[in-house]
């Protein structure tokens, strides 16, 4: 197999984009306070990296409303999963390889 680092994503090298993905992952939808709260950082910061994920289409949302509210919730696509994985599979042969 190719060196492990070929198989890394731009994409998830900031830590906040590894952090959606990871609740993603194992949720089926997460609304946006969730998120903020679990990551701790500020309403623009997640709303900038929510948009590049799902300018990647390894997310989707649907908006709705909790009474007259709106609530945002998020959800992995199967190409933003398959993506994810890979990236993480490289992680873990790098990791392997240095032990």
């Amino acid at each position: 197999m190719k060196n492990p680092i070929e198989h890394l994503n731009k994409i998830f090298d900031s830590r906040i984009r590894l952090g959606i993905m990871s609740a993603l992952v194992v949720n089926s939808s997460v609304n946006f306070n969730e998120l903020k709260e679990l990551l701790d950082i500020t309403d623009g910061n997640l709303a900038s990296h929510l948009k590049t994920l799902d300018e990647a289409a390894y997310i989707k949302f649907q908006k709705g409303f909790i009474g007259r509210k709106t609530n945002t919730t998020y959800s992995i696509t199967k190409t933003g999963e398959k993506a994810f994985k890979q990236h993480l599979e490289a992680l873990e042969k790098m990791i392997g390889a240095v032990k």
